[in-house]
């Protein structure tokens, strides 16, 4: 596929790496990761100096167009926060480290510049300030009047109403820019993820050894593409990053610093946001290596044209966005599949009830779907068209997205005298009929439970 044309001077993306056209991992890689032997086999970069110069696009409209100038997400959300009702706030027990988030957006899905209490009232397809422009032209080129967060906003609308244009195999040339943007991802240079590489094995190695050779082992497309080599390297780089970060509060813990403190909740999560973790005197507990987070990152990987590129992707959506899910005893994924529970109590009373009835809560069949945000479930092209909606809305979209798929195979289900058999298998994605329903599901949940979904995996 033709690649798109954004040329240097483009606002939108910054990627991965500021010095990304000096070298991208496979050249780098090939050279020094021989002294490790299970790290090895760098990915494939783009071929030309001039390529690289195209993709080096446009992250003004995310986090870099002045230096002091915050995120566009940050940005977003303040004013989301301002925005929002109070009470909506004050009903979950736990800090809102984030608003809404993304998904503030989601009043977006029901009406464009509504706050937390209009997501129900969609009737016709929103205006956007940049509606004219094509999605490509929106992260090529940026938006001429300045106006980035009407140019976010408008992007995201556009994920969802026209999607991002793709092969039969899912690959697109780019959606890995698409979702370093929607996830705010901080620009890493090259250097820093082979320092991490460098370093060898991590604590957490045999764990993930162990878990890579099993990566989406019936899925063609994955092993074509993606080498279990290039996974280990991923998860191991991960797994140091959340390594310091855990030293670090170790070493903080030893020698309390409320200035030090500080430093360090921003600094966990790799955020350029501006925005600490916390508002309080104590910060989250850094994550960890998890089974089943080799899932998680197996379409970053898919999607992505460099290792560097899957990586502060993925720990971004890892450490700001599902941070509770590798934390401790995965509360957070916990949290996600009572949330399962509920909301399908809310939408189909009788299927909850028969499920209820047969002993089946979301803790038995939905707990691979909520940690890997449905990533478990084939076919990969759609896991990818989904996480699109995902990220463009709010990874915690995902609880919502797993009841759609139980009203989808409700029939069969009930008609079924052992659903736990239908249940452990979910049919193959269909990513748009998926995300059809979910928009459908938003509008029936109550104001305080919808305040815990966007909350549960922090």
């Amino acid at each position: 596929m033709a690649e798109p044309d954004i040329p240097s001077s483009s606002p939108l993306l910054a990627s991965t790496s500021s010095d990304l056209s000096n070298d991208l991992v496979d050249d780098q890689a090939d050279d020094q990761a021989d002294d490790h032997a299970d790290v090895q086999e760098a990915t494939p970069s783009p071929p030309t100096h001039r390529a690289l110069r195209r993709l080096q696009s446009a992250h003004t409209l995310g986090a870099a167009r002045t230096l002091n100038q915050p995120s566009l997400i940050s940005q977003q959300r303040r004013d989301l926060q301002r925005n929002s009702s109070p009470a909506r706030h004050s009903k979950s027990s736990r800090p809102s480290l984030r608003g809404r988030t993304h998904s503030e957006a989601t009043g977006a899905l029901m009406q464009v510049g509504g706050g937390m209490g209009t997501k129900r009232s969609l009737l016709k397809k929103p205006v956007f300030s940049h509606g004219h422009l094509s999605l490509q032209q929106i992260f090529r080129d940026g938006p001429s009047d300045g106006d980035y967060l009407g140019a976010l906003e408008s992007a995201r609308w556009k994920v969802i109403d026209e999607g991002i244009k793709s092969a039969d195999d899912g690959m697109s040339p780019l959606r890995i820019y698409v979702w370093l943007i929607l996830l705010d991802a901080p620009v890493m240079a090259t250097s820093e993820y082979l320092s991490l590489i460098h370093r060898g094995p991590s604590p957490a190695y045999s764990k993930i050894r162990n878990d890579t050779f099993r990566t989406l082992t019936t899925d063609p497309l994955f092993r074509r593409r993606v080498s279990e080599a290039s996974l280990i390297r991923l998860l191991n780089a991960i797994a140091w990053r959340l390594h310091d970060a855990k030293e670090e509060e170790r070493q903080l813990n030893s020698r309390p610093s409320s200035s030090q403190s500080s430093v360090r909740r921003r600094s966990i999560g790799g955020s350029v946001s501006g925005n600490s973790q916390s508002k309080s005197g104590t910060g989250p507990e850094p994550g960890t290596y998890v089974q089943g987070m080799n899932v998680l990152a197996a379409p970053f990987l898919y999607a992505a044209r460099s290792e560097a590129e899957a990586f502060v992707a993925f720990h971004s959506l890892l450490t700001r966005e599902c941070s509770g899910y590798i934390r401790g005893a995965m509360d957070g994924v916990h949290r996600g599949l009572t949330l399962v529970d509920k909301v399908l109590a809310i939408v189909d009373p009788k299927l909850s009830m028969y499920l209820t009835a047969k002993g089946l809560s979301a803790e038995i069949y939905a707990f691979p779907s909520v940690l890997t945000l449905c990533a478990c479930t084939p076919p990969l092209p759609e896991v990818l068209r989904l996480w699109d909606f995902l990220f463009a809305y709010g990874p915690h979209l995902n609880i919502l997205c797993i009841v759609a798929q139980l009203t989808i195979m409700r029939s069969s289900i009930l008609q079924s005298p052992s659903p736990n058999k239908v249940l452990r298998s979910f049919p193959p994605l269909n990513a748009d009929l998926i995300k059809t329903v979910t928009i459908g599901i938003i509008k029936k949940i109550p104001d305080d439970v919808y305040a815990d979904i966007v909350t549960h995996a922090m």
